[in-house]
């Protein structure tokens, strides 16, 4: 086991908690809990953005997806990133300019209907948990992997720790804390790249895909885990749990029986792994997704006005595109120094394993192994955070009825229900891939949210009937597809796509009956709705000097 992985873990937690307490020192109503008091500047928000949208999904799943099936699904990383450009186009300045705390409270300012807000409460609930499982499901991974003890004790962990700050110090000290976590998790994967290209370049830079498939770089023993069959130089070989199957330098990597991954130089190629609509449904759910987000949207409403908003977009939109170079390189090295993954099917551990599997187990190859384990526990705390920030914000306003006069002691209770489930979930679904039932969860918000705050924002004619039918049917067939992909059985052809990258069909259909709704039920438009669309899209400025005595 690596001795300094230990003591970087802890450090960072201590960190964690210490940033979460200066944090509480300044958090003392309920807005700066829910909203930090609308104060936050374009910069330190930006950073907080970029620290919860980071996720295990971004720091794991991504370079693990890309080690198990090649360029086809760099479009994750690229679709995460541009998801802020609409963003930053579509959203943020009115929704700030909105005076909302949380989508369901958008949903009654712009359509004032409590039926729409209380469906919209449901969803925001469901997203937040299907996102947040993954976080702690990639925290049980990083405990296992790098220290070899339980799964349950890492996710436990990272839970509680999650669940403490937020309730003791609600938005205020979480934006500390993923500032913070932002610059943590782009050191931990930056640094010790540096180091990875370097080797690569004195190994005389071996190819990172041959028509023969991935081979064994060192000599390598694989643990089985699981009853298996191996393709072994065209002979199959039946292997059980608890076998070791040794390799020598050069030796192909065997194709497993229960690992689906892509061999040869066509892991290089578009084009195949699930076709043109895959693509193009993992596409919009990405990048249309983003907007429909409650833990990103939420950040806006703690910016001072609009303009700082878009600021803020604008931003992270740098942020986070530069981030999202370094897990493609760890996912492309890991072809190379840690094939065994693809044997064990655990790609999503390639970030974790790298530094020592390239450089040895010598002090750097176990200090970048530290640093990197660092990053991760980084990812899972922050975003964690902002999921359950803005969960815990929603159940406060719209389970507990505390916009009636709660106090922060009943933020805090929501906090702790909103804990509850996912934390149960995750001890569970161990096996789930992060990166897919991320994409998942981006796929219910883009057919979800994202037509409602498009249509909200920019079409006077929509109704809370058309907004609630479109969420309705758009929605709930995507979240069908979801719980179909988590806990169905496993389908083939046509319906496994549809099912398995549902944005393609939900999101049209969302805003078809969102728009068709509205139409049929015209007469249900506000009668203020004039007054609202002005306060979305006017500047504050304009506002200003319509208010002051003083001007012309």
């Amino acid at each position: 086991m690596n001795p300094y992985v230990v003591p970087g873990l802890v450090l960072v937690v201590l960190v964690t908690i210490g940033i979460g307490a200066y944090g509480l020192r300044v958090a003392r109503t309920t807005s700066d809990f829910l909203v930090a008091s609308r104060s936050v500047s374009p910069s330190w928000n930006a950073a907080a953005i970029g620290g919860e949208y980071l996720s295990a999904a971004s720091f794991l799943g991504v370079a693990g997806l890309i080690l198990r099936y090649g360029v086809d699904v760099l479009w994750y990383p690229v679709g995460f990133a541009a998801g802020y450009l609409a963003l930053l186009l579509f959203v943020a300045a009115p929704l700030r300019r909105s005076g909302a705390f949380t989508l369901p409270d958008f949903c009654e300012v712009r359509l004032r209907s409590p039926t729409l807000r209380r469906l919209a409460t449901i969803f925001v609930v469901f997203i937040g948990c299907l996102y947040l499982v993954p976080q702690l499901q990639g925290a049980g991974l990083t405990f296992t992997t790098v220290t070899g003890g339980s799964y349950t004790w890492g996710a436990v962990v990272v839970g509680l720790v999650v669940t403490a700050n937020v309730a003791l110090g609600g938005m205020r000290a979480i934006t500390f804390v993923q500032a913070f976590q932002y610059w943590l998790k782009l050191t931990a994967l930056a640094v010790p790249v540096i180091f990875l290209v370097l080797q690569w370049q004195a190994d005389g830079r071996p190819a990172v895909a041959s028509p023969t498939g991935p081979v064994f770089h060192a000599a390598t023993t694989v643990e089985i885990r699981h009853d298996a069959v191996l393709l072994v130089d065209g002979a199959l070989r039946t292997v059980h749990s608890g076998d070791s199957v040794d390799f020598a330098a050069g030796d192909p990597v065997p194709e497993v029986s229960t690992v689906d991954g892509r061999r040869g130089d066509d892991w290089l190629l578009p084009g195949r792994e699930g076709g043109l609509f895959v693509t193009y449904s993992l596409i919009l759910a990405t990048f249309l997704g983003t907007m429909g987000l409650p833990h990103v949207l939420v950040r806006f409403y703690t910016n001072p006005d609009g303009a700082s908003a878009r600021r803020t977009t604008l931003v992270v939109l740098g942020l986070v595109g530069a981030f999202y170079l370094l897990p493609t390189l760890y996912g492309v090295l890991g072809r190379i120094y840690a094939p065994q993954l693809l044997m064990t099917g655990r790609t999503d551990a390639v970030v974790l394993v790298l530094p020592e599997a390239a450089l040895g187990s010598g002090p750097l190859g176990r200090l970048l192994g530290a640093l990197v384990t660092a990053g991760a526990l980084a990812a899972f705390l922050s975003t964690s955070s902002g999921l359950l920030t803005s969960v815990a914000g929603v159940v406060y306003t719209d389970v507990l009825h505390a916009d009636r006069g709660g106090s922060v002691r009943d933020f805090r209770l929501a906090t702790l229900l909103s804990a509850a489930l996912p934390l149960t979930l995750s001890v569970y679904v161990a096996d789930l891939d992060v990166s897919r039932v991320v994409g998942l969860a981006f796929a219910v918000a883009a057919s979800s949210f994202c037509p409602l705050l498009v249509l909200g924002i920019w079409w006077r004619r929509l109704t809370d009937v058309g907004a609630a039918a479109g969420i309705l049917v758009g929605g709930g067939a995507a979240m069908a597809a979801v719980l179909v992909t988590v806990l169905g059985p496993p389908l083939t052809g046509w319906p496994a796509r549809l099912v398995g990258q549902p944005a393609a069909w939900t999101v049209p259909l969302a805003f078809t009956v969102m728009v068709t709704g509205s139409l049929l039920t015209a007469r249900r438009v506000p009668r203020d709705v004039g007054a609202t669309m002005l306060r979305l899209h006017a500047p504050e400025s304009l506002r200003l000097q319509e208010r002051s005595p003083s001007a012309p």
